[in-house]
């Protein structure tokens, strides 16, 4: 019921997780991201612990697939899940459980990937990752073109609710006044993917604000 990128800046090293969903809220289970460590996002019938045990486990040094693969082997639900990690060097892991309600893929690339569950149509997630691979410029923006163009192409099935963008930097003592810091979300809009665009120039403006 969500659908969402997960995606590293190679020349800034900054990660981040964006997500849209017909759901209240949907940074509260899915978004979940730190400092010089990575990304988690916990979708489909989403448990939230995924995003701080995997976290911590990377945090550890555990790679993402042995993180993925140890936290889903505990799992009674994990065929219902829908889970990508990332670490701060942009290796990604990804699971789509065989009970994700349909239509449910994920693809991955370079330093990317993307996601989603009760999708209109199979071609939401190919849209996702053709719209960020295409797109050029700030992170924050090239994950809200992916995000856009998967709603283009049918969205959740259900329609769409609120949004999330959440991008940090990849150095561990990273601080959120660094430029790379992003934590935006709506919970509750009619067009939440307008709304975060709006968001995100608001927050642009004001960074160049403070520059000058």
């Amino acid at each position: 019921m969500t659908y969402s990128i997960i995606a590293r800046d190679p020349a800034s090293g900054a990660f981040g997780v964006a997500a849209q969903s017909h759901w209240f809220n949907v940074a509260q289970p899915v978004a979940w991201v730190r400092f010089g460590v990575g990304a988690v996002a916990t979708q489909a019938s989403a448990d939230p612990s995924y995003g701080w045990r995997g976290l911590a486990l990377m945090g550890d040094g555990v790679d993402p697939a042995t993180a993925l693969r140890d936290l889903s082997a505990a799992d009674e639900g994990r065929e219902q899940r829908q889970v990508a990690m990332m670490n701060a060097d942009g290796v990604v892991a990804v699971r789509t459980g065989d009970q994700c309600i349909a239509h449910a893929s994920h693809i991955t690339g370079d330093d990317w990937s993307v996601q989603g569950n009760l999708l209109a149509t199979p071609l939401v997630v190919e849209a996702m990752a053709a719209g960020y691979e295409s797109s050029r410029g700030a992170l924050v923006s090239r994950m809200l073109t992916a995000l856009e163009a998967a709603e283009r192409a049918g969205g959740d099935l259900r329609g769409r609710q609120s949004a999330v963008i959440r991008i940090v930097s990849g150095s561990a003592d990273g601080h959120p006044e660094t430029d790379e810091t992003v934590d935006l979300r709506v919970c509750d809009h009619e067009d939440p993917l307008g709304e975060m665009r709006r968001l995100v120039s608001v927050d642009e403006a004001y960074r160049e604000m403070e520059r000058g």
